[in-house]
């Protein structure tokens, strides 16, 4: 029932000691619990390498592009950056979001609190997973376009042209893909998340209406 009141950590303990069934599920909470931990750490890695290679492309078209009516340049005139900068803001709000996650799972308060826990457990995964998919459908819609250039076609194109200095296309080029690339293994991973406070979520009220159950003076 949504008005019983969580057991506590020493009700838990009390009631686990003389439970064996209780104690698997247990067993199954901390594994599950650990999983989730293992996951939010693999996407916040995976957000942070995105955000790290597509903010240094970034920075090398900004330091390389054409000045205003400079009539050399080694940048197309018809070219879209945005699929590029999208990368990085997704990248970057995946990034906040998992770090948020990350200090949830750690911090006892948050994780007693039940309104707080149904929340964030279930929002933040969710809003990764919003953020990889738009970020890479938007990069491979525009990037499927003939007639103007993006970031990843240009670099890709001339990565066998050497250089010495920035641009190094070859470098651009493996940067861009590792980017695009890992933003589509962020979308498993977080709807693998998704599921797992799922599932999380419904062993820990299993629990908690086991022990509030088994501590009714009905049911003694």
């Amino acid at each position: 029932m949504s008005s019983e009141k969580a057991p506590s950590t020493s009700e838990l303990f009390e009631v686990a000691s003389q439970d064996t069934h209780l104690q698997n599920k247990l067993r199954i909470v901390r594994i599950l619990d650990s999983v989730q931990t293992a996951i939010i750490l693999l996407g916040l890695l995976m957000g942070l390498t995105v955000l790290g290679v597509g903010a240094h492309t970034l920075s090398v078209y900004n330091y390389t592009k054409p000045l205003p009516g400079s009539f050399l340049s080694l940048w197309p005139q018809e070219f879209d950056i945005q699929p590029a900068v999208a990368l990085v803001a997704c990248s970057a709000i995946i990034t906040v979001l998992h770090m948020v996650a990350l200090v949830f799972a750690k911090v006892h308060f948050l994780r007693t609190t039940s309104t707080v826990q149904v929340s964030l457990s279930f929002a933040l995964p969710f809003i990764s997973l919003v953020c990889a998919l738009i970020a890479v459908i938007f990069f491979y819609s525009v990037n499927a376009s003939d007639s103007v250039d993006t970031f990843l076609s240009w670099t890709c194109r001339w990565r066998a042209v050497p250089m010495w200095t920035q641009p190094n296309w070859d470098t651009l080029c493996k940067q861009s893909k590792a980017g695009i690339y890992l933003s589509i293994l962020l979308i498993p991973v977080e709807a693998g998340a998704l599921a797992l406070s799922g599932w999380l979520l419904k062993e820990r009220k299993y629990v908690e209406r086991y022990v509030n159950a088994k501590k009714s003076p009905a049911l003694s």
